[in-house]
């Protein structure tokens, strides 16, 4: 290889190395899967990278607002993101729908969950678990379906509370729940749920779960953090958030 080569080559990877960037991004946790996937991508495409902080949109909304370092912010919901906007926290006019979330009734063990979830009614069972209402929106979502049915007082007293949709599910996993609340995204794969039983809740059974993303201050001059924004609205993670489950915003 002639100097002249090497040296234009040594040029273009310093180049490359100077503009990538890395951003800090919250994770609403029932997205932690496409956005995993959405991230490795991202640094294909781009050659920015994603640090990504998975939890409930509650906690990260609480942290941002008492200094925490996040640039962007992908909730499970959208009053989260509106509710910084109006604080100050987030860059007015860049709050988007990035996924529609859809909610499931989950048992790990084949059989056990009927396909119209009468086994909430009839059912005998020692836990549920659902995700704190409080802090989480598919939680939220959950009691909205439990109220519709009457059945909030009846299984209030044996319900398992998840700090978040992740932690739900490590309930239901386990055992330590018989069935549970769920995000679709957590038990599909190949556009089924390839493992043990559930409900696909109706959509007309809850508020539409619109999710959204926003940039923070912090990530107002970030690169990667821009980049990052406009990538999830790309074919690519269009492609990959559909695979998970979700509907996308018209």
């Amino acid at each position: 290889m002639s100097l002249r080569i090497f040296t234009t080559i040594l040029l273009l990877v310093i180049s490359f190395s100077s503009y990538a960037a890395t951003t800090l991004v919250a994770v609403a946790a029932n997205f932690s899967k496409p956005m995993s996937e959405i991230a490795v991508e991202f640094e294909k495409a781009t050659g920015h990278s994603a640090k990504l902080s998975l939890g409930s949109s509650g906690k990260f909304v609480s942290q941002i607002e008492n200094g925490g370092p996040f640039e962007v912010l992908l909730s499970a919901d959208e009053t989260g993101p509106q509710k910084l906007t109006q604080e100050g926290y987030a860059v007015p006019n860049s709050q988007f729908t990035y996924a529609l979330g859809k909610l499931v009734l989950w048992s790990a063990t084949l059989g056990y969950v009927d396909a119209q979830g009468k086994i909430l009614s009839t059912g005998n069972f020692n836990h549920i678990a659902i995700a704190d209402p409080k802090l989480a929106p598919y939680g939220a979502a959950a009691m909205e379906v439990l109220k519709s049915q009457g059945l909030q007082t009846k299984l209030q007293p044996i319900m398992v509370m998840g700090e978040n949709i992740a932690q739900t599910y490590q309930f239901v996993s386990t055992g330590n729940a018989e069935l549970g609340f769920i995000a679709l995204s957590q038990v599909i794969d190949n556009g089924k749920i390839n493992k043990g039983s559930a409900w696909m809740i109706p959509n007309t059974d809850y508020s539409p779960i619109k999710q959204g993303a926003i940039l923070l201050k912090l990530g107002a001059n970030n690169p990667a953090a821009l980049a990052l924004l406009d990538y999830l609205k790309s074919a690519p993670a269009l492609a990959i958030i559909e695979k998970y489950g979700y509907d996308l915003p018209k």
